[in-house]
């Protein structure tokens, strides 16, 4: 049991119309039914009146009772906020996860006690925690899962194939039943949209989303964006917008990571802000390069940049012809982990050119190093379609 008194940083929402939409959208743009909303157990009318602000803030209406609820409310409720004044009341209730404790009075130290009778999971103090209690309701309101895995992918050289790699990656596991989102972080790459031929896709852009700060709703973020063979996208469009804030990276990243599966993130050579953001909230980093020494001396400057700010990047080698270097040698010398090496694929291109994405075919060297590496890193997909 932890508590949260030192979150102090306000709460911010509605600084522009896009965000505004995500973050305060409570029903499905698909017709789908509102999760169930918090249940607030207190009599103080200044502690329900901040729960209820809060709860207000993500858009949903909580339940609130002035005494111990129905056995049935308790169980179901995603999220149970109990008031400090009803805690002893409800501590014989059965023990289950999502439960708050909150209080007013900073300075009260048997408030530790109650939460260990009541089984509460964090103690909290209002109005202190209020930015971190925003949060931790709209979890419970998303049904958030475990945090996506999230692979970012680099170029160790130019023309390396990074993007043609993060797509691949992408597509192979939205194949095989995983949640997939493929976030396009390189403004300058020419757009991941091509490659999957999404270019007409209706959905939003990155320009659409720039002047989002603050937390989004990870559900309305991925229903609004294109869907391309089954995968979340969200790439660039072809006006002139070359950057976007690290804020809006940091704010799209985190709501795609809360809906679970995988999350892939194409990054240039040479991270802007906004790619710093995304590579210090990767799991893991493949730094892709062809056999080569020069394309080796290269990739050694980007994996320095890249990993002073994710520890765990491993070397993808590209092997074409006659090469005396091995993927082995190249890692080592670069000082990272060996991924793979892939092959060239014939016809690879060809495929593109016809509107065909890489990874599509199932087959050949790209999809057995995409469905290998997934294998590894990835827990089996519990099936169906992931929305």
């Amino acid at each position: 049991m932890r508590c949260w008194r030192d979150v102090k940083s306000p709460i911010r929402l509605g600084e522009n119309a896009v965000s505004t939409s995500i973050v305060h959208s409570s029903e499905s743009v698909s017709g789908r039914p509102v999760r169930p909303s918090p249940l607030v157990l207190t009599r103080d009318e200044e502690l329900t009146e901040h729960l209820l602000r809060l709860c207000a803030a993500v858009g949903t209406e909580p339940r609130v009772c002035a005494g111990v609820p129905p056995p049935q409310l308790w169980e179901s409720a995603p999220l149970v906020l109990v008031g400090d004044d009803q805690a002893e009341q409800c501590a014989g209730l059965p023990r289950r996860p999502g439960v708050l404790l909150c209080g007013l009075d900073l300075d009260d130290c048997d408030i530790w006690v109650r939460g260990v009778y009541l089984g509460a999971e964090q103690v909290l103090f209002l109005p202190d925690s209020q930015a971190w209690l925003l949060d931790r309701i709209t979890d419970a309101l998303e049904g958030v899962v475990t945090p996506a895995l999230t692979v970012a992918v680099l170029g160790g050289c130019g023309g390396a194939g990074a993007s043609t790699l993060a797509c691949a990656l992408a597509v192979t596991a939205a194949r095989a039943g995983h949640r997939t989102a493929l976030i396009d972080g390189d403004p300058l790459g020419g757009g991941l949209d091509v490659l999957l031929g999404a270019e007409t896709a209706d959905g939003l852009r990155w320009p659409d989303l720039a002047a989002v700060r603050g937390r989004l709703n990870g559900a309305e973020l991925t229903r609004s964006l294109p869907r391309p063979h089954g995968l979340h996208l969200l790439s660039w469009d072809r006006g002139e917008t070359t950057a976007i804030p690290p804020e809006a990276m940091r704010g799209v990243l985190a709501a795609a990571r809360r809906r679970g599966g995988l999350v892939v993130v194409d990054l240039p050579r040479r991270p802007d802000p906004a790619a710093a953001q995304a590579l210090e909230q990767a799991d893991t980093g493949l730094l892709v390069l062809p056999a080569e020494l020069r394309a080796m001396a290269a990739a050694r400057r980007t994996a320095a940049a890249a990993g002073m700010r994710l520890s765990d990047l491993r070397a993808v080698v590209r092997r074409s012809g006659r090469v005396r270097l091995g993927g082995t040698e190249i890692a080592q010398g670069l000082g990272l982990r060996l991924a793979g090496e892939i092959p060239d694929e014939t016809g690879l291109a060809a495929d593109m050119e016809h509107g065909r994405p890489p990874g599509a075919r199932g087959h050949g060297p790209l999809a057995r190093f995409c469905a290998a590496y997934l294998g590894q890193v990835l827990p089996p997909s519990e099936g169906g379609t992931p929305s």
